[in-house]
Formats: C-alpha cells, structure tokens, sequence
C-alpha cells in the first residue's frame, strides 16, 4: 500500500510538473498584443451588402470602405462604413445605406447616419476619405461611388450638407480610393482620386465555365483602364480638374489603392497608386504644380518578375529606421504582396522575399494594409486584410477561398515574422475582407482595426497589450499649413537612434485613418522632438510621455 501511494503521488507531481511547464511554454510563446472582437458589444449593428447577383457585375467584388474620424472633435474617434447600392438585377429589402457611428467614449458607438445627413446618394458606394478641405476645424467626408461621388461639408454641429455639386468633385466613373493632401503647398487640402476601368450594366460580359454555379466576375484585363483625377483646391469651396495640366493623366491606370507621401524627402508630397494588372504608378511632384511618373525609373512598377501584378492597397513608411519612406503594396493569389526598400535616390528595391512576406501570401488576396506599429516598441508592423474578389475561386483554384485570415507581420529589425495565429482568436477567423481603417478609437495609445468584409458586418479588433511600451500621441493642427498638417513629418531623436513618421495622405484600400501620430518608444530614451510642417516651418516640443497632446504651428 505504502509503494502504491508513493507512485501516486509521483505520478501527480509529474503531471503537475507537466502543468506547469507546458503553462510556461505557452506563456513564451504567446504574442503580448491580443486583438479582441468588439464588435457586438461596441453595438455596431451595420451590416454591408455586396449586391451580388447571379449577372456577377464586376463592381460587386470591389465596394466595402471605412474611415476612423471625430466629426464631433470631442478627442474620440467616431466610424464611417460605405455600402454598395441596388443595381437592374439587384433590389434590396430594405435601403442599402452608408453608416456614421458617434464614439459615446465608453467603448460603445451610437449610430447617427440618420440625424448627421450622411446615408449616402444612391450610387453603388465604394471607398471614402476624411479631410477638412475648408480649414474651418472640422472632418468633412468624401465618398467614392460606381456612377457619382459624394462630398459631405460638416457642418460643425453634428449634421453635415451634400456639396457635392457646389464643389465640382462628382466625377461620375467609377472611383474607388482617394486621398486628401496640398501637394502645392498652398495650405489647402486637394483630391486625389483613383479611378478604375470602363464599365457599365450594358456591356456586363459572361465569363467563367459554361455550366451552373461557374460563371465568375471577369479579370480587369477584359476592360479598358482609366486615367487617375487630380483636383485642386479653389480655396472658396469649389475644386478644380487639374489632372492633364499636373501631368496626372499620361498613363491609363486601373487604380485601387493610393497613398499620398514624401519618397525623397524634399519636403513635396508624391503620389504612389496601386493598379490592378498593369502597372503601379509613382508621380513625382516637381514643385512647380505638376508631377512626373517615374514608376518605372523607380523600379516600383513591377513585382520581381518584372510583370504587372493585382495591386488593391499600399502604403508608404519608414520600415528599417533609414529616415526614408518605403512601399508595400498587397495583390491577389498566386502574387506576392510587394515591399519596396527606398534607396534614397528616387529608386527602390524589392525585398518582399528576403524580409520573410514572399512566400507566405501566395494563396491570399490583400485588400486593406497598414504600417503600424502594434506593439509600441518603435518599428512599424504590418497588418492586411485578406480576401478574395471572386466568391466561387474555389472552383477554380485548389487551396484558395473566398474568405481568408489577416496578416499580422511583426517587424523583428531585418525580417517580418507572422504573428497572425498568436495574436488573439479574432485573427485566425476567415473574413472576405476588404477595407482596413486604424486608429486608437479607445485612446489607451495602441492601434486599433477596423475591417469591412464583402457581404458581412465590419469587424473591430480592440488592440489590447500593444501600450505595454512607452509612447506618446500628436495631434497637429496647421495655420500656414493645412489645417490636417497632411504632409507633417515628425523626427524623435532617441539615445540609440531616430524615430521619423509622417502624416500621410490615403493609404490601404478605400479607408481613412486616425490623424493623429502616435509614436511607441520602445526602450528608446528621447532627446528631442521636431516637427516639419508641411510648409517648412520647422519647431521643436515637449511630448507627454503616456498621452495625446495638441500641437498648433506657430505663425
């Protein structure tokens, strides 16, 4: 009896041991940035729709856009979520509606589409971008559309007025991505918006098997491309086509994604546009009110085989701490996603592959990307939204589905690892994602993810862990400038090294993001912080360590 105790108090010690050691095991192994769903408890009840039909128009793969903004300017970031419309094959239940969302700031968001006035037009919705075009201090509202955009001016009392009209900026193609940003350096926000291709209901062609349940949405080659717009800022409410003049429309593009920022550090913000099987384009701004594209000069037209790819988001950034900004762009399938490392002499290179993001996306579709830095330790971090266009591709392609994981990079200096699976339940779920908007909506000072999925409800990741790290927020707000500061770069010298971020304009794929810049410091001490404003003013401050702070640029 007294043998048989004692091996069964060996054998509980044992597996107790084994308790504690496999605890301790996954306690190492477990990422320290948890992403929660919120979603229902946030009491986000809107839904999108796709449209879908049996007749697979090619503009039901593509709508699903989103933007963090605070209309109301109470500090707290408010969501805007576009929808699609009806079509001739295609009449809703109920009305397909675009949706505004008041942060109550207790984690929790009101819908106020109905009182603000911004449901949208009718048109087919696709993408929208936040800016305060008319520097009066608050977030006016532009949405892209198939057959017609849309401008909302705030109205600064929580409603906003369709001046859409009044402002000339309609268009009438079909727009997908846009960007506010002064690339005159005027002080005034202008437009920049991608167009798509040529299409219409009445020249909808049938491709895909003859045979049930085949029929696909067609590929972009089977329709001719469009040329980009450019509008400039009159000033007096109104906007002005200057894209022949600026040199905007020397090449047909198919554009998906664009991202507004400064690739050579002369203070002029360029314009980098994700094409759909033809070729990215990069406009060099010259100063003098017009661009030059350099795309192919640049090397960051083309994927490593020197052939176009699918490009839908992109965004630009400082990855490897050089003080230069680099590209990533995602594509569909069968494609890598693209990063380019800037060579500070108007050229990039391709280091997708070594940098460990080659291999790993070739059964996936990007939409929405963001540089980020998710854990607040000074690097920027990758996140995409994954998804595929074509909701039957799994007739087609083994191994490839409609609804796909996200990417969760992690930048570990010198290669990107994919954290996805570790980083909380919400991320190894299948989503046919589209749009990507970020932004601290909780203000605890780490990122957080706004995802629209085709057909389905958003989805909003609460960032939980990521402010573990030292960090600090700016809001900038210009007077010479514009009043966004879009164009701003802030410089943080540290004792091992320097930290740079810039207020770019649009980035990821038909979203807006949270203005303000925060900065993780990591272990990094600060010795000085500098801003460049957008109109060369250049001035040093004091941060709050753990808190946002307003910065208004001295006259």
């Amino acid at each position: 009896m007294g043998r048989a105790i004692k091996k069964s108090i060996l054998i509980i010690c044992s597996f107790l041991f084994l308790g504690i050691l496999a605890k301790t095991t996954a306690t190492q192994v477990q990422f320290p940035v948890q992403f929660t769903d919120v979603t229902a408890q946030s009491k986000i009840t809107w839904v999108h729709d796709s449209a879908a039909t049996e007749e697979k128009y090619l503009i039901e793969t593509m709508s699903g856009g989103s933007a963090f903004l605070d209309y109301d300017n109470d500090g707290y970031l408010d969501i805007y979520l576009v929808n699609s419309g009806e079509t001739p094959k295609y009449k809703a239940k109920k009305p397909i509606r675009n949706a505004l969302y008041r942060n109550n700031g207790d984690g929790t968001f009101t819908d106020v589409t109905e009182k603000a006035g911004v449901a949208g037009n009718g048109k087919f919705g696709n993408g929208v971008t936040v800016g305060d075009y008319n520097n009066d201090g608050f977030a006016d509202i532009y949405v892209t559309a198939f057959g017609g955009n849309l401008l909302y001016q705030n109205n600064g009392n929580g409603t906003f007025s369709d001046v859409t009209a009044k402002a000339g900026v309609s268009l009438g193609l079909w727009s997908t991505s846009a960007a506010f940003f002064d690339y005159d350096k005027d002080g005034k926000l202008d437009l920049f918006v991608c167009n798509y291709v040529e299409w219409d209901y009445n020249k909808n062609i049938y491709c895909g098997q003859q045979k049930p349940g085949y029929r696909s949405y067609c590929h972009p080659d089977s329709f001719k491309g469009l040329a980009q717009t450019l509008y400039r800022n009159n000033g007096d409410g109104t906007f002005i086509d200057v894209s022949k003049k600026a040199g905007i429309t020397v090449e047909l593009g198919k554009g998906l994604g664009v991202v507004t920022g400064d690739i050579n550090n002369d203070g002029l913000d360029d314009i980098y546009v994700a094409n759909d099987a033809v070729r990215n384009l990069l406009f060099k701004n010259k100063g003098n009110g017009t661009f030059e594209e350099i795309g192919l000069i640049a090397e960051a037209a083309y994927g490593l085989n020197g052939k176009p790819q699918s490009g839908m988001g992109t965004d630009m950034g400082d990855v490897d701490g050089d003080g230069w900004q680099d590209l990533f762009v995602t594509n569909i399938d069968n494609e890598p996603n693209n990063l380019w490392k800037n060579n500070r002499d108007e050229s990039f290179s391709d280091i997708t592959v070594p940098l460990g993001l080659g291999e790993v996306a070739l059964r996936y579709s990007g939409f929405g990307t963001k540089f980020i830095d998710i854990d607040n330790d000074s690097d920027l971090d990758i996140f995409v939204n994954n998804g595929h266009p074509l909701d039957n591709i799994h007739l087609y392609r083994d191994g490839v589905t409609f609804d796909e994981t996200p990417f969760l990079f992690e930048n570990t200096g010198g290669k990107f690892i994919d954290v996805t699976n570790k980083a909380g339940a919400a991320m190894t779920r299948r989503y046919p994602g589209r749009s990507l908007s970020v932004g601290d909506f909780d203000n605890d000072g780490d990122i957080d993810l706004l995802m629209v999925n085709s057909n389905q409800p958003p989805v909003l990741l609460r960032n939980d862990g990521g402010n573990r790290n030292p960090w600090f927020g700016l809001r900038l707000v210009g007077t010479k400038s514009n009043r966004d500061a879009v164009g701003a770069k802030v410089k943080v010298v540290c004792e091992k090294g320097t930290i740079v971020r810039w207020l770019n304009g649009g980035s990821s794929y038909q979203s807006a993001h949270d203005r303000r810049i925060l900065i993780g410091l990591g272990s990094n001490k600060i010795k000085q912080v500098e801003i460049e404003w957008p109109s060369g003013k250049v001035e040093k401050i004091e941060p709050s360590i753990g808190k946002y702070i307003t910065v208004t640029e001295k006259n």
